[in-house]
């Protein structure tokens, strides 16, 4: 085990180098093939030898272009805000990390983690709209439409290599890293081929302060909105400035089970903050808690508070950030103009 994640680590710090290294060249002719088995995947759903299936409602997929996060979970909270204002009402579907996955499941505010994954049971919280998973999305979304028949549009999280979904318009996140090497699995981080201008009916929205990818976009507006006790966040409150402030000054650890950890640490110093940095692979658990036993502050993100209970006997010690994300006008304007023709489906 020990050895795989050494060999693990040593491939995705080749991905994000500005050139191309021994060990990404060693790789690409598994790249090589990766392409060809995509690009035949492509082919066989345009020629109709696999099905591409349309929801009961329009879809809306959020996606990206390389492997791991990069803030697609902040996008689709902040897409099914937006769609609200604009008169729709949103459901949810997921693949649902690290849960079974197999056929529709309901997402519930007291589920556990195990059962739906982290990212589903988050927006669920955050936002209250209906959020099912399934392995196919497809079934997913039947489900969903046929349990709450008020939901009018699919937002599809991490939908974008699902092509068995038809999609009526897409939201494509890239963070600071863009697309590393620019190289496919496994010698860049890259999940698909990507053209030299954007598929059609595509926002691309940039998790970043400046582009960071060649194709032309928008950047989203990110910043931490403040900070709550964890027995208060799951109680459904939100975080405030004076709950970072209060803080300050106390010995610290922050805790990030995410793709890129960094960001969150950036964030909470931009807001004054001191801590220990405590960075954890994407989707960790925290059972045991990774910090050490009698900490009497730790901050984490709302994607692991979802994995902390609030009756746990260090409840007290935990503090959640949460997240004020927002989509740019530009990228609105362009799912508006997209799916305006699509309300009389």
């Amino acid at each position: 085990m020990a050895l795989a994640a050494t060999i693990r680590a040593a491939i995705e710090r080749a991905w994000w180098q500005p050139r191309l290294t021994a060990l990404a060249a060693l790789l690409l002719p598994l790249a090589w093939l990766y392409g060809t088995l995509w690009q035949l995947r492509r082919l066989a759903f345009r020629a109709g030898l696999a099905k591409v299936e349309r929801a009961p409602v329009p879809v809306v997929v959020v996606g990206n272009l390389i492997v791991g996060g990069a803030g697609k979970t902040p996008t689709v909270i902040a897409l099914v805000e937006a769609l609200r204002r604009e008169g729709w009402t949103p459901g949810v579907v997921s693949r649902g990390y690290g849960s079974g996955g197999g056929a529709p499941l309901q997402v519930r505010r007291d589920m556990a983690v195990a059962h739906c994954g982290d990212e589903p049971l988050l927006i669920h919280r955050r936002t209250g709209a209906p959020t099912w998973t399934a392995r196919r999305r497809v079934d997913a979304a039947r489900a969903m439409c046929a349990a709450s028949p008020e939901v009018d549009i699919v937002v599809a999280d991490d939908g974008l290599q699902h092509l068995g979904l038809a999609r009526d318009a897409q939201v494509v996140v890239f963070d600071a890293r863009g697309v590393g090497n620019g190289l496919l699995l496994p010698a860049g981080p890259l999940r698909e081929p990507m053209g030299a201008r954007p598929p059609a009916r595509t926002a691309v929205l940039y998790n970043a302060a400046v582009p960071s990818a060649t194709w032309p976009g928008a950047m989203a507006q990110r910043r931490l909105a403040g900070a709550v006790p964890l027995s208060a966040w799951w109680s459904g409150e939100t975080g405030r400035p004076e709950g970072l402030r209060a803080l300050a000054g106390r010995p610290l650890v922050a805790a990030a089970g995410l793709a890129q950890p960094e960001r969150f640490f950036s964030m909470l110093e931009e807001s004054g903050l001191a801590f220990e940095r405590l960075p954890l692979p994407d989707h960790a658990a925290f059972e045991p808690r990774p910090w050490p036993a009698g900490c009497t502050a730790v901050i984490v993100t709302e994607k692991d508070a979802v994995k902390l209970a609030p009756d746990a006997p260090d409840a007290a010690a935990i503090h959640v950030a949460t997240l004020d994300f927002r989509l740019p006008p530009e990228t609105l304007a362009a799912l508006r103009e997209w799916l305006a023709p699509l309300r009389r489906r």
